[in-house]
């Protein structure tokens, strides 16, 4: 099984990188097959809403294209994001909007695949609640199952605060996350 992680951070070696591949290291260990996007790296654009998707490809010819197959490809998906503004960044924001192809035509094409988020903030209280919520709602608009970090903290996802390779409680919620992931796809 292969579980997919997209970073949404501007910050190719950040704060979200690392605790994505915090991760995806320990969803390797369990033995899944792992691949990792990071947004910052690739050209998006912003859905138009010009519904061109409904023929099935979008208008734009970008690398969203790489995204879309990497996203069909994984069995699970988890999505990394720094609090902006309380919400996830404007990156991850444009990659969740252009994902409506998936939805088009009555077609669920992410129906069933698992999905968990991180999110990377300031302060223990800076916001990541409502950020992994963003992507909670997300995962639910394509028909997805969402998970959490489960016990003992049970929050909406993993939390970091501040610096990640400092933040002990913050990476604890992140292997608990993966650990959930593994579970959820190994019941599937």
């Amino acid at each position: 099984m292969r579980v997919l992680g997209i970073h949404g951070s501007p910050h190719l070696e950040g704060n979200t990188a690392y605790a994505l591949r915090q991760a995806l290291v320990e969803l390797e260990r369990l033995g899944f097959e792992t691949e990792s996007l990071a947004l910052a790296a690739l050209e998006i654009r912003p859905c138009q809403g010009c519904f061109h998707c409904r023929s099935g490809e979008c208008v734009h010819d970008d690398d969203m294209l790489q995204v879309y197959d990497a996203m069909r490809r994984a069995d699970g998906i988890i999505l990394a994001s720094p609090v902006w503004m309380g919400m996830v960044t404007g990156l991850l924001k444009t990659m969740m909007d252009r994902t409506v192809l998936f939805r088009t035509g009555g077609q669920f094409g992410m129906t069933g695949k698992v999905g968990a988020g991180i999110a990377c903030g300031g302060f223990r209280n800076g916001g990541q609640e409502l950020t992994l919520q963003n992507m909670q709602t997300y995962f639910l608009q394509q028909d997805m199952l969402v998970i959490a970090d489960g016990p003992q903290f049970s929050h909406s996802g993993a939390a970091i605060v501040g610096p990640a390779a400092a933040d002990r409680l913050g990476l604890t919620t992140v292997t608990n996350l993966a650990r959930r992931m593994a579970q959820a796809l190994q019941t599937r």
